[in-house]
């Protein structure tokens, strides 16, 4: 299951937002490019390109973000962490964190990759959670 499938489906019933963090494997950091490997490393490879440098400004991060984005076909509402990565540092976000917020502000679903990412998981999540909001 995609996570654009759960966006697709709950979109009218929940708030998404698709936040754009550092990046997790820029050239020059922990990079898992194609150049290096000549064979893709993560599933997704294929897919996002691996070959940016670390941006170093809003812009460069921007555009990486851009990019991302159209590799992976998302139409789901994509905001960027500004240069002082507070998103990363509030919600502990690198490399990637699915979190489903509640109304009161609590975390309510947290998974991380690639071992906790399980849209099916979150999905689920979104049912309980809405199930239990119909009953108040």
């Amino acid at each position: 299951m995609r996570f654009q499938e759960i966006f697709n489906e709950y979109r009218d019933q929940v708030q998404f937002l698709n936040i754009y963090i550092q990046e997790a494997h820029p050239i020059d950091g922990w990079w898992l490019g194609l150049r290096l490997t000549k064979k893709p490393v993560l599933a997704y490879a294929p897919r996002v390109s691996m070959d940016y440098y670390d941006p170093t400004d809003l812009d460069e991060r921007r555009a990486v973000a851009g990019d991302c984005i159209n590799a992976l076909a998302y139409a789901i509402p994509t905001l960027v962490d500004g240069m002082d990565n507070q998103v990363n540092k509030a919600y502990a976000a690198w490399p990637t964190r699915l979190y489903l917020v509640g109304l009161d502000g609590r975390v309510v679903y947290a998974g991380m990759a690639p071992y906790h990412y399980k849209p099916a998981e979150f999905k689920a999540a979104i049912e309980t959670y809405l199930a239990a909001v119909v009953e108040r």
